[in-house]
């Protein structure tokens, strides 16, 4: 019975172990299959790859000024380092910590905002091209390359569509149209923002089909992030800016008024010495000091608010300005290629083992 047992182990065995040899001389059987495919495969890769259109990236890098002690940030960057984050604890009033800007800049305001920046094409001065200037959105709209099999499927699509033409309204980001919207769409790969949790260090990359103009939105959307941080930082205390001024010109009339009607009196009772004279000038003149004492303090606050909004503008330390990049940054095609070919090798590998059964034994089939 033991043997038995053995015996019907030992078969088992032998059809369940994987015969290697017998694999590689059915692959070798058809060979012709891959000779056929790969080459197939490879010229499918290539037509694939160069009908993609080259691209460049520009990245910028920004060390924002964090409110708080020194103390407070080592403290805050430490636990950072340990995965713990306790800026809302330290940041003070500032709401919007560096960590919620790739959540601003993903924001329809921001995204909009970069529609009206004017960006140039250089045209070819051996041909006599001229440089065309317009703004990002027509050339995100007119100007950008696209594979051959995207313009089809889009001219298919448009036949369907009616043919008039509506007219360019403003952007409002509140309703935007659905070309607008496709556009800010698309600017969620072009613009991309990231912060590392550890530094705050703000990494700002753009890419496009055009080098010039990737360096050039890269600057324009450094400096419009700056500003609406600043804008953000400083609106509270540009309100009272604005509201001592207004209380810094009506002192200052009434202080002149004051002075005015004080030097018209004097002007017109000069030789009269009458009691009542002398009262009306001391009265006169009191209030035109308490006038100049209320202009004075006013004048002191006003010169307060106005070093209280340079104080609270934040400063923005660039690492890394944007250059306009000489290097393509993709596609990369030879990749792609070889990627192809491999997905082709293994596709026919696994037909090849489907169909002479040798994928049972692989996969531990009976």
């Amino acid at each position: 019975m033991n043997e038995e047992n053995k015996n019907i182990l030992l078969e088992e065995e032998e059809e369940s172990s994987i015969d290697f040899g017998k694999i590689f001389q059915d692959l070798l059987k058809h060979k012709m299959l891959y000779l056929k495919v790969l080459p197939v495969a490879f010229v499918l890769a290539a037509i694939y790859a160069l009908s993609l259109p080259n691209y460049y990236e520009c990245t910028v890098k920004l060390s924002p000024e964090l409110s708080g002690s020194r103390s407070t940030s080592g403290l805050a960057s430490l636990a950072s380092s340990f995965g713990v984050n306790i800026g809302s604890a330290t940041a003070g009033a500032d709401a919007i910590v560096p960590t919620l800007y790739p959540d601003l800049m993903n924001s329809s305001d921001f995204k909009t905002s970069l529609f009206p920046v004017k960006v140039t094409i250089e045209g070819d001065k051996e041909k006599g091209e001229k440089d065309r200037t317009m703004d990002y959105y027509d050339y995100l709209k007119d100007e950008q390359k696209a594979p051959w099999w995207s313009s089809a499927i889009k001219g298919f699509f448009s036949l369907f569509k009616s043919s008039a033409v509506s007219p360019q309204t403003s952007v409002n980001p509140f309703r935007l149209t659905r070309e607008q919207a496709a556009i800010a769409k698309a600017l969620d790969k072009k613009v991309v923002c990231d912060v590392d949790k550890k530094t705050m260090v703000i990494t700002i990359s753009v890419t496009d089909q055009n080098p010039v103009i990737c360096a050039t939105m890269a600057d324009s959307v450094k400096n419009r992030l700056q500003k609406f941080i600043t804008d953000y930082r400083t609106s509270k205390v540009r309100v009272d800016l604005e509201y001592n001024k207004k209380i810094a010109a009506e002192t200052k009339a009434r202080y002149e008024k004051a002075r005015q009607k004080y030097s018209e009196f004097m002007d017109a009772n000069q030789d009269i010495v009458l009691q009542t004279v002398r009262q009306k000038q001391t009265d006169l003149e009191n209030d035109m000091q308490l006038q100049y004492n209320a202009y004075q303090q006013v004048a002191a606050q006003l010169m307060a608010a106005e070093m209280k909004v340079q104080q609270e503008t934040p400063a923005f330390t660039t690492l890394q300005s944007a250059t306009v990049p000489v290097v393509k940054a993709g596609p990369k095609r030879s990749q792609m290629c070889l990627i192809f070919l491999f997905l082709a090798f293994l596709g026919v590998t696994a037909w090849i083992l489907y169909k002479e059964d040798d994928l049972k034994p692989l996969l531990g089939l009976s």
